[in-house]
């Protein structure tokens, strides 16, 4: 059953499209969750469909940043209600990465989703006055930095948000301003474009069915079900591992293959078979391995991850030659 139309404040359509990436998050989170209790094969999430769908949630929420900071700002920058969402979203990003670094240190969130929000809508503030084509101009070159800029200059930890690092830093959820940003630029293009139109005025006046009704509760919501969902989705998990148990896996099995899968998805099988053994034997050499695969490793722990990656990725260079670059 549909609803009369009618003239509203909020868009549904936007609140839909927001429900329905929550719902594909969640989703991809209790694969996550499934993983990190033993449930699925180590790495499935970081390989294939799996990493194609985590990265089309994660552009999707970005894209609808840029929608929705239009059209809170287009006809005048609203400086309560906008410091008044930031303190909500920036607050929320810094009790994840408290959260995280207490109970996974070595996998700590740092800089994830919330953070990239709350600093791209600082950011996509000066863009409210742009053309359509200024944003989508830089929202490309924001996109292909990371492409042609990255530098060791960037692996310090305190440079680490910026996403031009040598090698990605561990974390359980790590999006950096680049190329993460371009995804808010291209939605505030494309709401200029179709504000143009008139598209918004057309959306106004539709209503959607009923069904509907729930995801756009969602996505009136979004902040509150991002925060809430994960941690009732791993209580879940967690109490079914009381009934059943997976059944357990060797730490070296463990890490090597998901090594294996997420190497992979920019390197060969030989460099990549070569490159997980030098890795895994300086974890073993220094007796770090349990900590990497217990989700415990101390911030020296992670750091010495950080060095025998780039240690061995030139080492591999080396002993497989003929390779480029991912």
């Amino acid at each position: 059953m549909q609803r009369s139309a009618k003239d509203k404040s909020r868009l549904e359509a936007i609140d839909l499209a927001r429900g329905v990436a929550l719902v594909a998050m969640a989703i991809y989170h209790l694969a996550w969750d499934l993983e990190f209790f033993g449930y699925a094969t180590p790495g499935m999430t970081a390989e294939g469909g799996w990493r194609l769908f985590a990265r089309s949630i994660a552009s999707s929420f970005l894209f609808l940043v840029g929608v929705s900071l239009f059209l809170a700002h287009a006809r005048g920058f609203r400086r309560g209600p906008f410091l008044t969402r930031l303190a909500m979203v920036a607050g929320a990003a810094a009790a994840i990465s408290l959260v995280t670094w207490l109970a996974v240190p070595g996998g700590f969130i740092f800089f994830g989703i919330l953070h990239q929000i709350a600093l791209a809508s600082v950011l996509g503030v000066a863009f409210m006055r742009t053309p359509a084509w200024g944003a989508i101009v830089v929202g490309v070159a924001v996109f292909a930095a990371p492409h042609f800029l990255r530098s060791t200059f960037f692996d310090h930890p305190a440079l680490w948000w910026v996403g031009l690092s040598s090698v990605n830093p561990h974390s359980n959820d790590y999006v950096p301003l680049l190329p993460w940003f371009a995804a808010v630029l291209f939605g505030i293009a494309a709401a200029k474009l179709a504000a143009a139109a008139g598209l918004f005025q057309r959306l106004g006046q539709v209503s959607l069915y009923e069904w509907t009704r729930p995801l756009q509760f969602c996505g009136r919501h979004s902040l509150a079900f991002y925060l809430i969902h994960q941690p009732v989705l791993i209580a879940c998990v967690w109490l079914f591992s009381l009934i059943a148990p997976p059944a357990p896996m060797a730490a070296d099995v463990a890490f090597t293959r998901a090594c294996t899968a997420q190497c992979e998805e920019a390197r060969g099988q030989e460099f990549c078979a070569l490159y997980c053994v030098c890795v895994l034997e300086g974890l073993e050499e220094e007796n770090r391995l349990e900590e990497i695969h217990n989700q415990t490793a101390s911030p020296e722990t992670t750091q010495r991850l950080q060095e025998i990656v780039q240690e061995c990725s030139f080492q591999t260079e080396f002993a497989v030659p003929g390779e480029e670059q991912p």
